[in-house]
């Protein structure tokens, strides 16, 4: 085997190898004489095949065999030889010389092929001590617990049928049909619903329009959907519902009390609510966490800039793109509609491509580095998680991820990313800042597109 490079520029190699005939005819008769131990056709003898007779009926596909297995060989060979590591799997093309490819096949004369290669960059992850990091702390005060303690009641509130007008509190059970320009839309329609007016559960401003209705009642209520509407096609628009009441309910009283308590499983209330407490705390932690893990991105992201391969940017880049044309199809918005244009939304979606590839490496090269490991117990949680989203084929779910190395290798990468990140955070300076839940809870544009 001959190998030549023929280009070394920046992340990207490419080398031309050549595979001698008599190499292809030396592997291609050991390919032969172990097939004729094998196999058996009608007329002879196991073992007993005449070789030209096994060249006529399976010289073809073994010949195919034998040179991608070469070819391959050859390539791991390039790899090790030049200590490279690879961003993706190599780039091969072949002669186009259709004459020469099959006197290669046949082993009458040599295979020669351009393979392309990008490799990773290299670059020194350095330390960490200088990182300065706020990490938000938000305190559970005793008001929101009483708040989640009073959801809890008002879902677990009975109520009794009521004669005469629906006032601020009772249960309206209603059918309605919702059109926009005069046209019913998806999802705009039920069939008894049940609406408790002041619970600020449904549009803002629908609740307040059945103030008075009574069973048998019709009222058209028109309201306007948030710009923040989680249908993307309904948001800023305004929307007619024809209401039909069926039947009106008011609530009856909730007594927050040990019995209160013991059907949540608590002995006390006080211990239903130091429960409840620690719920809300851990959400706040969860969040916290998040938090920080962003501004340690950031920081890293400004932090780092090396070349980055080309390869793996358009990869992220198309994984991005589609996501963002299926929003733009569900929800019937253009970029026209987001204020921006197709080339100014890619050139925005590819920096973000760009930044997810550079932290990926840079937290890639530090696991390496630190020797992070994702014990097996962990990866065998995520996938029990994994097969819990699919009621009723959670064999079929575990039985896929245990056989597909590949697919299991992409419930461990998230776990990976986390232990690295949680590595770098206790070589970092972090400073716990206070803040309020409201402030605990914002996200910015940046982060929901990162």
């Amino acid at each position: 085997m001959q190998v030549t490079e023929t280009l070394s520029q920046g992340l990207k190699r490419e080398f031309k190898v050549v595979l001698p005939a008599s190499d292809l005819a030396a592997r291609f008769e050991r390919e032969l004489s172990d097939l004729k131990g094998k196999v058996q056709l009608k007329g002879f003898r196991p073992g007993k095949v005449p070789t030209e007779h096994l060249k006529r009926v399976y010289g073809r596909s073994v010949m195919g065999d034998v040179v991608q297995n070469a070819v391959n060989e050859a390539n791991r060979k390039i790899v090790e030889d030049n200590g490279l590591r690879l961003a993706m799997e190599p780039k091969i093309e072949f002669p186009t010389d259709q004459a020469e490819v099959e006197r290669a096949l046949e082993a009458k004369g040599d295979l020669a092929y351009q393979v392309a290669l990008e490799v990773l960059p290299q670059f020194d992850a350095g330390k960490f001590d200088d990182v300065e990091l706020e990490r938000p702390v938000a305190e559970v005060t005793e008001e929101e617990v009483n708040k989640a303690v009073d959801r809890m009641a008002e879902r677990n509130r009975t109520y009794s049928a009521k004669d005469g007008a629906a006032e601020k509190g009772d249960k309206v059970k209603i059918d309605f049909v919702g059109k926009i320009n005069d046209e019913a839309f998806e999802g705009g329609d039920g069939k008894d619903i049940d609406v408790v007016i002041g619970s600020e559960t449904f549009i803002p401003g629908f609740e307040d329009q059945l103030l008075g209705i009574s069973a048998g009642d019709e009222r058209l209520v028109t309201v306007t959907f948030p710009e923040n509407y989680m249908a993307l096609h309904l948001a800023g628009k305004e929307a007619k519902f024809d209401v039909t009441a069926k039947g009106i309910e008011t609530p009856g009283a909730v007594t927050l009390d040990e019995e209160f308590a013991k059907g949540f499983g608590f002995d006390t209330i006080d211990a239903l609510k130091d429960a409840v407490k620690k719920n809300i705390g851990d959400e706040y932690a969860k969040l916290s966490r998040s938090k920080l893990k962003r501004s340690l991105l950031d920081a890293l992201d400004k932090r780092y800039t090396f070349e980055l391969p080309q390869s793996l940017v358009d990869q992220e880049f198309a994984g991005i793109w589609q996501q963002v044309e299926a929003e733009q199809k569900a929800s019937g918005k253009t970029f026209a509609d987001e204020n921006t244009t197709e080339e100014k939304a890619r050139e925005d979606y590819r920096r973000i491509a760009e930044r997810r590839v550079r932290l990926g490496l840079v937290l890639a090269e530090v696991g390496e580095k630190a020797a992070v490991k994702v014990p097996d117990e962990d990866v065998t949680r995520a996938l029990i998680e994994r097969a819990r989203q699919y009621p009723g084929q959670e064999k079929q779910v575990w039985d896929f991820y245990s056989k597909n190395p590949e697919r299991l290798a992409e419930l461990r990468a998230p776990l990976f990313e986390e232990k690295v990140v949680d590595h770098i955070i206790s070589l970092a300076k972090v400073t716990d800042k206070t803040v309020s839940k409201d402030e605990l809870f914002k996200f910015s544009d940046e982060e929901e597109a990162a």
